[in-house]
């Protein structure tokens, strides 16, 4: 589908009585991580950070990383995990995970962190009340290992790994996807697809397998299912997603199984449907609306393995869907309690349903109100929206350009989190009627010509033969 070439950026709604009210923190583009007011104000700018995400802590402190590693030998690789003050001064940085040498990089080691990481204290990264980080706590962090594994494929493997470091940098706990391949229940076809074409990036010098490209790791922290004596919750097991692979699942921390897992076969799962290529998979924590209930932007666009057909040759990526949907479910009952798609913004499906809509990043989070943020990372758009699908605030990122204006994911925090800051004038925004609205100099729905009404009826016009012979 097409758009306009002329829109609106920057803060195109806004309902202050109506929102979660505080600052935005997402990384914008190349520029940095970007600290936002409610009206769409840049309050700060860390430039050079980037952030795969960036997070807040609640002093003014933010992390991100200092580096990626770039060019045909690396893929969404950074070199560090880092944290630094009000003022961009490093805090704190781990690069210990292992050693890289390749042609177009400096041997150097690197922590090779990608898509997630969380400081202990604070679960899943984003304002929780009363779970504010630990100083000089632990951190997990989302790595890439490179590995051969001819029992998965012959092919080399980007193979997504799990470790914590505390705060003097010593790794004190680590889990490999590979190791439990057979946990996830694939069938045999789907097993054959990966060993085929385990989703081969084009990273030199063989070409490299992402062939889960997890991208979220949280812990559960406390929840009533493990109160309730449900040990496949307890606090410190940790939820992650494959975008590749179609699934969720939960991992046990002190034995690295798999205790918990949707997908990649949706057919029991009833009304919670095939989740496609998920991002941002994450328990909601104690003390939010929604709490023990699992929240997650389902992307659609494509993802899967299976039984070649037409649309994919090689049994890669065999399910599509053009739309995007918020869910959030019960993880025993699988009922979902909530859901945000096209359908609850009130446009026509499935005609309209690409109108919201992110094949690739994106994220939700629980807001203390009982709202969510949104990130509808593909386009660069964030939305604030109520329980009862109100959209009370939307921002488009007027940063970068094409796939560059894309944001990752976004946090809301509240205002006391930055006490470097004054607490900014909130200022509502209502946006003008679209079908009415009009640039200077265009002209409105007022008609500029003579009309003519048109004859309705068959028997006021002539036969063709009356009208042959006025010719």
């Amino acid at each position: 589908m097409g758009k306009p070439s002329v829109y609106p950026m920057g803060v195109t709604i806004y309902h202050p009585e109506k929102c979660f009210n505080g600052y935005t923190l997402f990384p914008a583009a190349e520029n940095g991580a970007m600290l936002i007011n409610m009206n769409g104000k840049v309050e700060k700018l860390w430039e050079g950070l980037q952030g795969m995400p960036n997070k807040l802590l609640p002093n003014g402190q933010v992390m991100g990383h200092l580096g990626r590693r770039d060019g045909a030998y690396g893929y969404q690789d950074y070199f560090d995990v880092a944290q630094v003050d009000w003022n961009g001064q490093v805090i704190w940085s781990y690069n210990q995970h292992e050693y890289i040498e390749d042609p177009e990089n400096e041997p150097r080691w690197m922590a090779r962190q990608h898509h997630d990481y969380q400081r202990e204290g604070n679960p899943v990264g984003y304002y929780v009340p009363e779970m504010d980080y630990k100083e000089n706590g632990t951190t997990l962090i989302l790595a890439h290992q490179t590995i051969e594994n001819k029992k998965i494929s012959p092919h080399l493997l980007l193979d997504d790994c799990l470790y914590e470091v505390d705060w003097q940098g010593n790794k004190i706990w680590q889990w490999q996807a590979s190791d439990h391949f057979d946990e996830f229940g694939f069938t045999e076809l789907e097993k054959m697809a990966i060993y085929k074409n385990p989703n081969i990036q084009r990273v030199l010098p063989k070409g490299t397998g992402d062939w889960l490209h997890i991208n979220c790791a949280s812990y559960l922290g406390p929840n009533k299912w493990y109160d309730l004596g449900d040990e496949r919750f307890h606090p410190d097991n940790i939820i992650f997603d494959s975008r590749e692979a179609n699934l969720m699942a939960i991992l046990e921390k002190s034995t690295g199984k798999i205790v918990w897992q949707i997908g990649p076969n949706f057919s029991q799962t009833g009304n919670l449907e095939p989740v496609i290529g998920p991002h941002h998979t994450h328990m909601i924590p104690k003390g939010l609306p929604g709490e023990g209930n699992v929240l997650v932007f389902d992307n659609g666009g494509w993802g899967g393995y299976g039984a070649p057909t037409p649309e994919a040759p090689k049994g890669l990526k065999t399910i599509r869907r053009d739309h995007s949907r918020v869910i959030e479910f019960d993880p025993i009952t699988l009922e979902i309690k909530w859901q945000f798609s096209a359908k609850e913004m009130g446009l026509k499906v499935p005609v309209d349903a690409y109108q919201f809509y992110s094949a690739l990043v994106s994220s939700a989070q629980r807001l203390p109100n009982g709202n969510t943020l949104i990130t509808e990372g593909g386009s660069g758009r964030l939305l604030e929206v109520t329980t009862n699908h109100e959209i009370v605030w939307e921002y488009i990122s007027p940063y970068g350009k094409g796939k560059n204006s894309m944001i990752y994911r976004a946090y809301r925090y509240p205002y006391d989190w930055v006490p470097q800051l004054e607490k900014p004038v909130e200022k509502e925004i209502i946006p003008p009627d679209n079908q009415n609205f009009r640039l200077e100099n265009a002209a409105g729905l007022e008609y500029d010509t003579v009309t003519t009404k048109v004859a309705s009826s068959i028997e006021n016009v002539g036969s063709f033969a009356d009208c042959v012979e006025s010719l």
